[in-house]
């Protein structure tokens, strides 16, 4: 047996005469998609595999389709000849583009050998001078290959070595994919060993020492790791005991390391190479001058053995001393180890001498959460999933950790000034994932959610979402979240109505939810509010401009105040909510809150005026006019019974559509006369409350309230047992009865799940004379045309939006970076544009 490794992330050439065994050797040892053939792209370009004219264009296509498998992270096969120096230079080229390596797998069989299979091919088979020229060629460069570029070279020479090959792929050294935690990180040490000590006994380790007490490991009780991100060496008062600590951790297995750039040089100095000494190098170098030999040699051997980066925890997580953007996880090249250990630098330097970094994490977009320090930052914050934990700590600042998974800081402050910077250290921090990018929302989009699998938008949907969004909608730090559509009750069977409770409890019920809570429906506009406690917290959190605290919007992002009103209803549910306790109960600084804010001529105001009022005032003129012209006429003895009938009761219709739309309309001066009714606590730092049933929601709501009832307004309830839901349908009768607008049914536990999926949030019901505003003054004259009306895909449009809201609030209260809040945000808006009839 022939054991060859190759690794799990690599480019393979296989080269090799006609007649070599090549393609065989592919397809018994790698996938069918795995192998990219040479043959099959000519035949792909030209319907013929032996044509020689179509070589240019089908390797055109192989280098293609081989992009585009390296671009995704999978190992892929060149089966071709590869006998010539250009055709192998070109695969080390496709390999140095996606940075991977390239490996060669040489059949160096015996001329002959080929020959007599090469003459068995048939009409593929090759005159026998082509062959011998292939053979020549592959066995002259079997001792080049490594020189031009090729990280591992296997050699078969034999039949039967071909046949004993056996692959096994290696998995690369920064995979530890494996490995899943717990962890802790630990930023820029530079020297600063007592800092270090202090910190790992904060974070529960106990230190091992040596006959001397210097220590040489930490255990931690509850088997956790240090993930140490570089730069453990100069400027500080002890590197050789970071660097003792540190490797005495990783041989027991306690502790992940990868390089800083600072180690890098370390490395270059003890080779005797030339370079600056400077930066604190000299003072490391010093102290190591002081140490035995044998430590300098150690020291070198094990640092020049780390690998630029980490993948860890199934690939969740990433760690490099400098950060590393998304596209360069998990592969191995010059430039991938230059950025771990540089970062994204432009060549140049600032007034301080420093090079210029460009700000690679603002434009991060991986789903890997990215730890990383190198650049020093007074207080560490996430940026796009990515976070720079180098805090400083030998010019004065913290050392600190983070704990992953949990995300837990932890800190311990610099014993004193160590090293001066060269670069001011304190400046204040900036806020940090307000980075929005028009690809992040625009074109055909899947986007990801825990309880609803993956919904698709289209690209015209997106369009228009980003003509709403661009043009009308607030900056979308105030808008984490837009409400779903609401589906409404299958059409009832009872004469004269369209709309009745019991298909909502039936529906529940065929659902498997029995407990359901009836919610009075305000006849207002939906409204969404984020309230901060204070200006800090909504500068430090959402990257607020001075004096704004939160915001008001619509269901389509849009302010429904001023900048000024707006504060001044968010002062007085800021109060509300301080008198009501909940920014401690719920252990927040800020809420965003869901409810409906009335009148409903707040928002609508030109919608009344334009469609309803226009309506309603011009059957107001011209229907009494006409029924005294028939009366007239009638007078005459002209037969007009059955018009005149029809128009008095067209008459009678538009008064009752005037009196339906006119309840929902009163004056406002500011605050005075506007209400709102808050019905649900969506989100708070770090939960969302969907876990709670209603009642817990709106029992939160009533303590508002009752802190300011001026403004606030109860949203009244009923819980009904779905298989009995007489006493609901007495109450939806007695609303509407008295002018309201109907009630929506929702599961009294809130987010269901059932075998069959997600159960709708809500149904629903509207009264028999509301639903005259939205189908027409004599609707309930056409109800055989309106039963009919098909409501599958305003149904499957709710499921789908409420599983976005749901998703833009987890991500929101995790504090996920801004752009990932608003894809979701954003595809509820895009699926608004979707031809629904907006009578439903």
């Amino acid at each position: 047996m022939t054991a060859l490794e190759i690794p799990e992330l690599s480019l393979v050439a296989l080269v090799g005469a006609s007649g070599s065994g090549k393609s065989t050797f592919a397809r018994e040892r790698f996938g069918p998609y795995e192998v990219v053939s040479s043959d099959f792209c000519r035949a792909m370009v030209s319907d013929d595999e032996t044509d020689q004219d179509a070589t240019k264009d089908a390797f055109e296509l192989l280098g293609v389709i081989v992009g585009k498998r390296l671009a995704r992270g999978r190992l892929t096969v060149v089966d071709a000849t590869n006998a010539q120096r250009d055709a192998r230079k070109h695969v080390v080229e496709l390999a140095r583009a996606h940075d991977v390596l390239p490996v060669a797998i040489v059949l160096d069989l015996p001329e002959r050998v080929c020959l007599e299979r090469n003459a068995g091919l048939g009409e593929r088979m090759l005159p026998a001078r082509v062959v011998k020229r292939q053979a020549d060629l592959v066995h002259r460069a079997v001792r080049g290959l490594q020189r031009e570029g090729f990280r591992q070279v296997h050699v078969l020479r034999t039949p039967e070595e071909v046949d004993a090959a056996v692959l096994s792929r290696v998995p690369l050294r920064n995979d530890l994919r494996r490995l899943h935690g717990p962890f802790d990180v630990i930023g820029d040490v530079h020297g600063c060993r007592s800092e270090l000590e202090s910190l790992l006994g904060l974070l529960g380790y106990v230190l091992v020492r040596d006959a001397e007490g210097r220590p040489v490991d930490a255990v931690h009780p509850d088997g956790r790791t240090v993930v140490f991100l570089g730069d453990l060496v100069d400027r500080g008062p002890d590197s050789p005991g970071v660097l003792r600590l540190a490797m005495g951790m990783h041989a027991a297995g306690h502790a992940l390391v990868v390089p800083g750039n600072h180690e890098n040089k370390l490395v270059r100095a003890l080779d005797g190479r030339s370079v600056t000494v400077s930066h604190g190098l000299e003072t490391t170098l010093a102290q190591m001058s002081s140490e035995p030999a044998e430590l300098t040699a150690t020291v070198r051997a094990w640092l020049d053995a780390l690998v630029s980066h980490l993948v860890l925890d199934d690939g969740r997580l990433v760690v490099a001393h400098a950060g590393l953007k998304e596209a360069y996880h998990g592969r191995t090249s010059g430039r991938v180890r230059s950025f771990a250990l540089y970062g994204d630098t432009t060549g140049e330097t600032d007034e301080y001498g420093l090079p210029v970094r460009l700000p690679w994490a603002d434009d991060y977009r991986g789903s890997a959460m990215v730890l990383y320090g190198h650049t020093p930052t007074p207080v560490p914050q996430w940026t796009n999933n990515t976070m720079c934990l180098d805090t400083g700590c030998v010019f004065g600042g913290h050392l600190t950790a983070l704990r992953y998974p949990t995300k837990e800081l932890v800190q311990v402050p610099a014993e004193r000034v160590w090293y001066e910077p060269v670069k001011p250290f304190q400046v204040g921090p900036a806020r940090a994932g307000d980075v929005l990018d028009i690809r992040d929302v625009l074109g055909r989009r899947a986007v990801e959610t825990r309880h609803h699998g993956r919904i698709t938008i289209d690209e015209r949907n997106a369009a228009a979402a980003l003509e709403v969004m661009s043009r009308y909608a607030q900056h979308p730090r105030w808008v984490p979240y837009l409400p779903p559509t609401m589906a409404p009750v299958a059409t009832s069977s009872l004469p004269g109505i369209l709309e009745h409770p019991a298909e909502a409890f039936s529906a529940y019920l065929a659902a498997g939810v029995s407990h359901v809570i009836c919610e009075e429906k305000h006849m207002g506009s939906r409204a969404c509010l984020l309230v901060c406690r204070d200006e800090e917290t909504a500068t430090r959190r959402f990257g607020a401009p001075a004096g704004e605290t939160g915001s008001v919007w619509t269901r389509t992002g849009r302010a429904f105040f001023d900048r000024p009103l707006t504060e001044e209803l968010l002062g007085r549910l800021r109060a509300a909510v301080t008198a009501a306790g909940l920014w401690d109960e719920l252990g927040t600084d800020w809420l965003v809150l869901d409810g409906e804010l009335l009148p409903w001529s707040l928002k609508a105001g030109p919608l009344l005026r334009e469609q309803y009022a226009a309506t309603g005032a011009a059957a107001s003129l011209m229907l009494p006019a006409a029924l005294d012209a028939l009366s007239l006429a009638a007078a005459r003895g002209i037969e007009v019974g059955a018009l005149a009938d029809r128009t008095g009761a067209r008459h009678e219709d538009a008064e009752l559509y005037r009196d339906a739309y006119r309840r929902y309309v009163w004056p406002t001066d500011g605050l005075d006369g506007v209400q709102l009714a808050p019905f649900q606590v969506l989100a708070s730092e770090g939960s969302t409350w969907n876990h709670r049933d209603h009642a817990w929601h709106l029992a939160l709501a009533d303590r508002l309230v009752a802190a300011d009832p001026a403004l606030l307004r109860t949203t009244r309830r009923l819980e009904v047992d779905a298989a009995d839901g007489a006493a609901g349908i007495a109450w939806w009768e007695e609303l509407t009865a008295a002018g309201g607008e109907g009630m929506v049914v929702k599961p009294f536990d809130n987010l269901v799940h059932v075998p069959r999926g997600l159960v709708q949030p809500g149904l629903k019901v509207r009264g028999r004379e509301y639903l005259r505003i939205i189908y027409g003054p004599d609707y309930l004259r056409h109800l055989d045309r309106l039963s009919v009306r098909s409501l599958g895909r305003k149904r499957g449009l709710a499921l789908r939006e409420y599983a976005l809201g749901l998703e833009s609030l987890d991500r929101l209260a995790a504090g996920e970076p801004l752009w990932r809040v608003h894809e979701p945000v954003f595809a509820v808006l895009a699926l608004e544009s979707e031809p629904v009839d907006p009578r439903l």
